[in-house]
């Protein structure tokens, strides 16, 4: 997997994608809000600003993680450090300061569900890379065995080669 720079402008890239990525999750939010108002023109017009702004976050994903540089195996890796990240740091720290600010029940609540949320789903993607690690083993052993076969062909030739070599020199002229 490949290791983030660490720059500013690749900060900048992720919050561009966090920022971008929320606003499209709040404008489709809002539509469902405009909508049960009986606000259909707002409601589109949400939906159309947010349509936009899952593309620009999409284009932010894309800088930050090229298709032509990634696998699966890396993206799962990605996702499994993310989620771990989640429940082992992020939830917890925001249950706490909760707890701290002695704000509403419901609102620990939240940040406390979250933090199993996130095992859970770290747990399905650990399995997967999982499965994608065995694959990639697996895999490496097929290619093994192609290029043993392929450089036992390439030897047989070349043998062949210096046999006839061999025979031309000492043929009759």
């Amino acid at each position: 997997m490949n290791k983030k720079p660490e720059i500013k402008s690749w900060k900048n890239l992720e919050s561009a994608f966090a920022g971008e990525s929320m606003a499209y999750q709040k404008y489709m939010y809002f539509a469902k809000i405009a909508r049960r108002n009986g606000d259909e023109e707002v409601a589109k017009l949400f939906e159309e600003t947010a349509s936009h702004e899952t593309k620009h976050a999409e284009g932010h994903l894309r800088n930050l993680y090229p298709i032509n540089k990634m696998t699966t195996q890396a993206c799962l890796e990605l996702a499994v450090e993310g989620e771990k990240y989640e429940y082992t740091e992020m939830y917890p720290q925001f249950a706490k300061t909760a707890k701290e600010e002695s704000v509403e029940e419901w609102l620990i609540k939240e940040f406390e569900g979250g933090i199993e949320e996130c095992k859970e789903h770290a747990k399905t993607f650990e399995k997967m890379s999982k499965i994608f690690g065995g694959l990639a083993k697996v895999e490496k052993e097929h290619h093994d065995n192609y290029q043993r076969t392929l450089e036992s062909l390439d030897n047989a030739t070349k043998s062949e080669f210096n046999e006839s070599e061999t025979y031309l020199e000492n043929a009759p002229k």
